[in-house]
Order: C-alpha cells, then sequence, then structure tokens
C-alpha cells in the first residue's frame, strides 16, 4: 500500500475511534496498530529504544533518538522501522529502510506532536516479523496551527542541504549529519490571513548512498519537523563519497556530495 493510503487510514481510524485527548493515552495504540498492522502480533522488546524529553518545550521540534542495538537483538535482523506518533492526526512520521552498512541503527533528529503522545519504533524483519520499543513524550501544538511564512522566501530556501561526516576510521563506526531546509507544511495548517489550509509541502523521500553503494532511504512524513535534521551511524570501509538524494511531494529533487578522507 502506498505510505499516503497508511497516513489516511490511521488518520480515519483514529477519528472515528472517538479516543483523541489531550493526553498520553494509551488506548490509542489500539486503534492505530490495527490501522497499520492489523492482526499481527507486535512483540515489545528492548533492543529497540526511544531517548527524548519527559516534556519537549515546543511540539514544533521534538527532539529524539531512535536505536536498534543489533548486538543485543539476539540475531534479529531489522530491514525497516516505522516512527508513529499514536495522538498525531497521521501517525506516521518517518519508515526507514536499513542496510548493512548501519551495523544496527541511530538516528538523532526532531518530529512533530500535535499533543502528549507515546512514541513508537516498530521494527520489521524480511519476513514480517514485527517488534516494538516506545516512549512516552508529553507536547503541543506541532501539526496544525497558522502559518504566515513568505512564499519566495520559502521556496527559494527549498531544499539548501549541509552534509557532514566526522572524520572516521575506515572500517568502524563514523558519524554523518544531515540537515535540508525546507517547510514541512502538513496541509493541517491554515493561513494567517484567509483562514484555509495550506497545501502540504514537504520532503518526502532521503536516499543515502556510499561510494555508489545504499546505506539508507528514509521515507520522510510530515511528522518531521521544518528543515528536516538527521544524525546518524554507518561503516565507511575506505574512503570515498557520501551523496545524498531527496525529493519533496512536488517532485522537486535535491542533491549533495561529499567526500570522506580520515
Amino acid at each position: 500500500m502506498k505510505k499516503t493510503g497508511l497516513w489516511m487510514m490511521g488518520f480515519v481510524a483514529l477519528a472515528m475511534s472517538g479516543l483523541v485527548q489531550a493526553e498520553a493515552d494509551p488506548k490509542l495504540w489500539a486503534v492505530v496498530k490495527e490501522a497499520f498492522f492489523p492482526k499481527r502480533t507486535i512483540e515489545e522488546v528492548d533492543f529497540l529504544k526511544i531517548d527524548g524529553p519527559r516534556r519537549a518545550e515546543s511540539g514544533a521540534q521534538v527532539p529524539v533518538t531512535f536505536t536498534y542495538d543489533k548486538a543485543a537483538a539476539n540475531g534479529v535482523v531489522l530491514k525497516k522501522l516505522y516512527v508513529i506518533v499514536d495522538a498525531n492526526p497521521i501517525q506516521l512520521a518517518s519508515t526507514y529502510h536499513l542496510t548493512d552498512s548501519l551495523n544496527g541503527f541511530q538516528m538523532s533528529t526532531r518530529i512533530r506532536q500535535e499533543t502528549d503522545s507515546f512514541v513508537r519504533l516498530i521494527g520489521e524483519t524480511a519476513d514480517g516479523k514485527l517488534y516494538m520499543g516506545k516512549r512516552e513524550i508529553r507536547a503541543a501544538g506541532g501539526c496544525g496551527g497558522t502559518v504566515d511564512n513568505n512564499e519566495s522566501e520559502v521556496r527559494a530556501a527549498a531544499g539548501k542541504i549541509k552534509l557532514n561526516v566526522d572524520a572516521p576510521k575506515f572500517g568502524e563506526t563514523a558519524t554523518a549529519t544531515f540537515n535540508i531546509r525546507h517547510v514541512m507544511r502538513t496541509g493541517l495548517q491554515r493561513d494567517l490571513v484567509s483562514q484555509g489550509y495550506v497545501p502540504a509541502f514537504y520532503i518526502n523521500k532521503t536516499s543515502f548512498h556510499y561510494n555508489g553503494k545504499e546505506v539508507m532511504t528514509v521515507d520522510v512524513g510530515v511528522g518531521t519537523s521544518e528543515d528536516p535534521y538527521m544524525k546518524f551511524s554507518f561503516i565507511p570501509e575506505a574512503p570515498g563519497k557520501l551523496e545524498v538524494i531527496a525529493t519533496d511531494n512536488e517532485g522537486k529533487t535535491f542533491t549533495q556530495a561529499l567526500d570522506v578522507h580520515s
């Protein structure tokens, strides 16, 4: 199923449940789980972790770190990770497609939260088994509200990329940092003047390659904060080039490349 379909399915199911309220409600998960993973078993585990504030200063910029500790997973090899925020109107914030170049997964990023919620990291194996880590985070106001952007400035800034890799020891873990300018409009915000909904405008995919080999691909959703930020670990086996390709929902493509030396 297309990602847009998943978003809307979760949104409709949650709205129909009548469970939305301004606190982290564990009862929401039963509805969200059946919308995204119907009739599938999900095992809660310690090798999937979410670090973040108990209460975020802003629901529009909630800092989190997602970890898949492969060494502690006892042979469980995950191929995908889904980030779900139970109480958001669009619950699927992002999907990470993993490769062996990551040797597990650690990602620091920023998400949006409309209200207090459980944030969940769902891992999926190649044969479809599901695992979960979760954390309760209190935050508010990150998905809706009003916008008062200068449209020409927004368009001119969109897609500007900063890419960096800490000087690595090749064959060992290195840290990459990616940041792209983009307003990441959710489609749920209203224009300050007209009060009509402002169309969604967001980065929808980022793909990282090192020396032509895929490192990670991210399906980015509107649950990701403005100016998407990703700090992650990977293993460069030799000097080379890290490349990123990002696209937005209007079909524009943005690229950046970085030579990596010790």
